[in-house]
């Protein structure tokens, strides 16, 4: 399940949703959480419910995922309750302070795949550097983590409301120090975990141009993709991801190298190859396919 772009709906927009076929993200995240006023939250999980059912696994242009609201309150218990019978691809969950939080709402899926007969198949992302405890808890993604784990994220606005703070930007509009550093830890706890790494939205969404450079930057950094608010992103963050012809062209003759390798190196070029090269090669053969 390649995550190059997720995007946000709204899950009690009957709008927005009307028009989720049109969009071309690898995957949409029909939201329970900020976008969705707590007078509202039974109007979108019934509305989300409904989506979901009228779109069968099989027939998914993009993977379906559902953000929960925070493990704060018997909210995300009653999301699930009312969505699972949908079978969502996946689960986003938001200001995940650990891999305990992401193993207890596995167990909770467990559990509502057995109630409702679904194979246990509903994977997880979840944002953890949304709070100082979730950045703080980076390194404990490395000692092991729920199966179910697909990908970690992170978000720079809640986490400064945590935090206290007037903002999170210089007056160049770049991150503080402690975001980037957020931003640099849920990299590497992704990593460490084996699992993709989704970069926060861009929220201009107008200034496509910057967008396009920041996907371009990440990419070449390790990340695997990034969260998006609006559909007019998307192209955009596709195009980001892309790997240009001479990065193919060097990577397929990176794979046929190691293709009858007499041990764990090649050599290309009079350049010595090792491991570590072929998992990248194959990283960009797998971004070029997507981009077909």
């Amino acid at each position: 399940m390649l995550l190059r772009s997720m995007l946000f709906i709204p899950g009690d927009s009957e709008k927005k949703l009307a028009k989720a076929d049109e969009i071309t993200a690898d995957a949409l995240i029909l939201d329970l959480e900020d976008s969705v006023a707590a007078a509202r939250k039974d109007a979108g999980r019934a509305l989300t419910a409904e989506f979901l059912k009228s779109h069968a696994p099989s027939a998914r242009k993009s993977k379906l995922f559902v953000r929960i609201n925070p493990l704060e309150s018997d909210a995300p218990m009653r999301d699930l309750a009312a969505i699972m019978a949908g079978a969502p691809d996946g689960i986003v969950l938001p200001k995940a302070t650990g891999p305990a939080a992401v193993q207890s709402i596995a167990q909770q899926l467990e559990e509502h795949e057995h109630r409702v007969g679904l194979k246990p198949a509903t994977v997880i992302v979840a944002i953890s550097g949304e709070t100082a405890t979730g950045v703080l808890s980076a390194a404990a993604y490395a000692k092991g983590v729920s199966s179910r784990l697909a990908g970690l994220s992170w978000g720079p606005w809640d986490l400064a409301a945590d935090l206290g703070a007037a903002g999170n930007t210089d007056e160049t509009g770049a991150f503080d120090f402690t975001y980037k550093l957020a931003q640099s830890l849920t990299l590497l706890a992704a990593k460490a975990a084996g699992v993709q790494a989704i970069d926060t939205p861009h929220t201009d969404f107008k200034d496509e141009k910057k967008l396009l450079a920041a996907c371009k930057d990440i990419r070449r950094q390790g990340w695997n993709g990034k969260l998006a608010i609006h559909p007019a992103q998307i192209a955009v963050i596709h195009e980001g991801f892309k790997p240009s012809a001479e990065e193919v062209a060097h990577a397929q003759q990176v794979i046929k190298a190691f293709e009858t390798p007499e041990s764990g190196v090649a050599s290309l070029n009079g350049i010595m190859l090792d491991l570590p090269h072929l998992k990248q090669a194959q990283r960009t053969m797998d971004l070029h396919k997507a981009g077909q």
